[in-house]
């Protein structure tokens, strides 16, 4: 900001001090009037200044969502192809316990143990360990 801009320290030469503990007359109330236009003068100033800076740093922040964006792509392609591999191999799963538990209910065998129970182990072919 630039000499100009600051606000007088002192009454300007027409206007008397203002005394201590006495009302705002009409000279102090002008002078107060004139303090808060270059008051928003400067602020219209450095918003004007600022302005250009935020549209670089929104144009920024842009740039960097567009590279995050493709770099992020190829990764989510890949977590989706290993989240549909492991999902199948869980329905294969879960249809192959199903489909031993309804025989087992139709041979009349008594209900079996939480371990017979459980589904095929990592021994049978499950690949989820690995993956």
């Amino acid at each position: 900001m630039t000499e100009e801009q600051i606000p007088p320290t002192e009454p300007v030469a027409d206007q008397p001090p203002a005394e201590d503990g006495a009302s705002p007359d009409g000279n102090t109330t002008s002078q107060a009037r004139e303090w808060l236009a270059q008051l928003q003068q400067m602020i219209d100033q450095v918003a004007a200044h600022a302005a250009p800076v935020a549209r670089d740093v929104a144009a920024k922040a842009a740039e960097l969502a567009a590279v995050a964006g493709e770099k992020a792509g190829p990764f989510a392609k890949r977590a989706a192809e290993k989240t549909e591999e492991v999902g199948a191999r869980v329905a294969d799963r879960s249809r192959r316990f199903a489909e031993e538990l309804r025989h087992r209910a139709d041979a009349g065998e008594p209900a079996a143990k939480s371990d017979d129970a459980a589904p095929p182990s990592a021994s049978e072919g499950d690949e989820s360990a690995g993956a």
